[in-house]
């Protein structure tokens, strides 16, 4: 299976995690076989107090993180992570392949600085059974993302063109499917 993989990334708030759920929704639409995590927020109004992992073959959802500076053994400096949802997550991506479209939201801090949370996604990723991998990784661990997954083709998916640069890879992963 012929593989890609473009980088989604963006400033907290751009829209990363809706331009994946737009991605899987247009994938679909076209036939496509998606897979992988995708994590949207949960919000009190408009202020983010947590994130949930959902399963992105079977929409299955979890909550994964809150907002909270209360210890644990996975966290970040805003995030107290769940460790039995990021396991489940974990599980998903290593599951999610073969499949057309994968998706994983996100690659953070906790995988590429610390070696934690989701760090099979890139043995996921290095095995390239997908037509396409999307993967949100926050703009300064870019540098980081590409020596732990060196692909020079990978491009980077800014916010201001998510829509165009989405619609263009679901056309050519429906195009590539096709083909086979």
């Amino acid at each position: 299976m012929s593989q890609h993989v473009a980088i989604l990334t963006g400033a907290f708030g751009s829209g990363k995690t809706t331009a994946c759920l737009r991605l899987i929704d247009l994938a679909r639409q076209s036939g496509l076989e998606c897979a992988g995590v995708v994590c949207p927020g949960h919000f009190d109004g408009a202020t983010k107090i947590g994130i949930d992992v959902c399963d992105v073959r079977t929409d299955e959802r979890r909550p994964l993180a809150d907002v909270d500076d209360r210890p644990a053994a996975l966290r970040t400096t805003r995030y107290r992570f769940d460790a039995g949802a990021m396991a489940w997550g974990a599980a998903i991506l290593d599951t999610a392949c073969p499949c057309d479209i994968l998706v994983v939201d996100e690659l953070g801090p906790l995988e590429l600085e610390r070696g934690q949370g989701w760090v099979n996604a890139l043995d996921v990723l290095r095995d390239g059974r997908f037509r396409l991998a999307v993967v949100v990784v926050r703009p300064e661990l870019v540098p980081i993302f590409r020596r732990l997954l060196p692909d020079a083709s990978a491009p980077i998916l800014e916010p201001e063109s998510f829509e165009n640069q989405i619609e263009r890879l679901v056309r050519c992963a429906s195009a590539a499917n096709r083909a086979k």
